[in-house]
């Protein structure tokens, strides 16, 4: 019989760290890999890169009070190339640095609403530059915040199923963008119905058609569990939407005064005629710090900024929380990973969207679209960024995209993250009615900020109502007051005496 020597076990050897972009990212850590981060950028970029196109259209063609155009140009569109790189640079820029710094898988760009106010209801009371200076300092404004921990604080302050209903909501909300955006769901032009299926409620045009195929498409490949199917779907679909231009010349929706409502909605599909174009960028630092108080008086200057703050101020909490949801990042007090760091870059983002003349930048939803691919870190935030600056030049590339090719994704990114309802304890009406209120107001007034403010300032009252004004979180009390004076900001102006 042989020996029995008591040698001691041997241990198996540690995992060796991760190295290069794993170490710096934790892509291992997270549950992702390389491929995933690659393709979730990707996809990401595809479902916001309409904001180079549209930003234009909206901050292009509006005059400011002196009746000059944003960018120079007698308001012909001219304009338009030097938006779309300062739209581009400013999203790529951000995007990227909300990738390394706070590594999440959140992308950046101007906000959609935020431009339309700063263009109608801003810049028509004073100078562009004017405008731009006062989206500066509400960024800043927001960045002091920040760093004071006052942000963070209110987010803890927050009940969890009402953040959750945030999320669900903004689910709801860019479900509804995808449907707008396709076509598929359009305004009344009578009646007491203000929405309608397609156009005199049936489904009609070609590019509808696209979206549906678009659409039924990364729902079959998703349900299969096809590896990159929203990146593949808006590809295929895409290929799709050039041959259906091609062989039936249907061109866009509006082309001057001529109104097709069977045309493509942004962007008309199709081969580019150039694949290069030098980028101009016109509009970067043209902005006044404090020329409006100059121009519009202070008061009325204040007023300006709290209402872009306010609505940057919640946004980007419930985008954030959304995103994070999703990607299954959430802590157990339902805060993501280098919380701070999210919300500083937010911050920087909004100044230097002003700054470059292009309107306030905020994180995009749109940027679920990436998670649902499998995106779990800031790489691939990089990834969009990098094709953000890369859009620059390729521009012609991006607009071979139509975005009735891109949007399907958003429909589907919305039924998912519609799934966190069942999360929400129904029965119980002091949470239920803020959380209901919260998840419809979004898509029925095409605004986040609005079911945001209406969930909170529903909840704080049910607690009083019921007795249990003690029990409110005193940031809650703070939160509810100010979203009462932005429901009622036109009456507090007339009663200022401001326009």
């Amino acid at each position: 019989m042989a020996q029995r020597t008591n040698l001691p076990r041997r241990s198996s050897p540690p995992p060796a760290p991760a190295s290069g972009l794993d170490g710096f990212f934790g892509i291992t850590a997270r549950g992702s890999t390389l491929a995933r981060e690659v393709r979730g950028g990707v996809v990401t970029f595809f479902t916001m890169a309409y904001i180079v196109v549209l930003n234009p259209l909206i901050l292009g063609f509006a005059k400011d009070a002196d009746g000059a155009f944003l960018g120079g140009g007698p308001g012909d569109g001219s304009n338009l190339p030097a938006i779309a790189a300062g739209t581009a640079l400013v999203a790529g820029v951000m995007t990227i640095l909300m990738g390394v710094i706070a590594n999440y898988p959140l992308a950046l760009a101007t906000g959609l609403g935020l431009n339309a106010f700063v263009a109608f209801a801003i810049a028509s009371q004073m100078t562009w530059a004017d405008a731009m200076g006062l989206v500066v300092l509400e960024g800043l404004i927001i960045l002091v915040l920040v760093l004071t921990g006052f942000r963070t604080a209110v987010f803890h302050a927050v009940p969890a199923q009402l953040k959750i209903a945030i999320s669900v909501g903004i689910g709801l909300f860019i479900a509804l963008i995808g449907f707008v955006d396709a076509g598929f769901v359009r305004r009344t032009a009578e009646g007491p119905v203000p929405v309608q299926l397609g156009t005199d409620g049936f489904v009609n045009g070609w590019p509808t058609f696209v979206f549906i195929l678009g659409l039924v498409l990364v729902i079959a490949l998703w349900v299969r569990k096809v590896t990159g199917a929203i990146l593949l779907a808006i590809v295929a679909t895409t290929v799709v939407a050039i041959i259906v231009e091609a062989v039936g010349k249907i061109g866009p929706q509006v082309e001057g005064d001529k109104v097709n409502p069977v045309g493509w909605n942004l962007v008309i599909p199709g081969l580019p005629d150039t694949i290069i174009d030098t980028p101009h960028l016109d509009t970067v630092g043209q902005f006044s710090l404090f020329g409006s108080i100059e121009r519009v008086g202070f008061v009325a200057a204040v007023l300006l900024v709290f209402t872009l703050m306010l609505a940057d101020f919640f946004d980007t909490m419930g985008t954030m929380t959304a995103i994070g949801h999703e990607a299954g990042l959430l802590d157990s007090e339902g805060l993501p990973p280098r919380t701070e760091a999210i919300l500083v870059v937010d911050s920087i983002a909004a100044a230097a969207g002003g700054a470059a003349g292009v309107s306030s930048n905020t994180s995009y939803i749109e940027s679920a679209s990436g998670v649902g691919e499998g995106a779990r870190t800031g790489l691939a935030s990089v990834v969009t960024g990098v094709l953000f600056l890369l859009s620059m030049v390729f521009a012609p590339l991006v607009r071979v995209i139509p975005s009735e090719a891109a949007v399907p994704a958003l429909v589907l990114v919305g039924f998912l993250m519609m799934q966190q309802v069942k999360e929400i304890d129904w029965d119980d009406l002091e949470i239920a009615i803020p959380a209901f209120l919260t998840i419809v107001l979004m898509p029925f007034t095409y605004s986040i900020t609005v079911g945001i403010g209406a969930g909170f300032v529903t909840y704080v009252l049910l607690k009083v109502l019921r007795g249990k004004a003690g029990t409110i979180h005193p940031l809650m009390w703070v939160c509810a007051a100010l979203f009462v004076v932005y429901f009622a900001i036109d009456p507090i102006k007339s009663l200022l005496g401001v326009g």
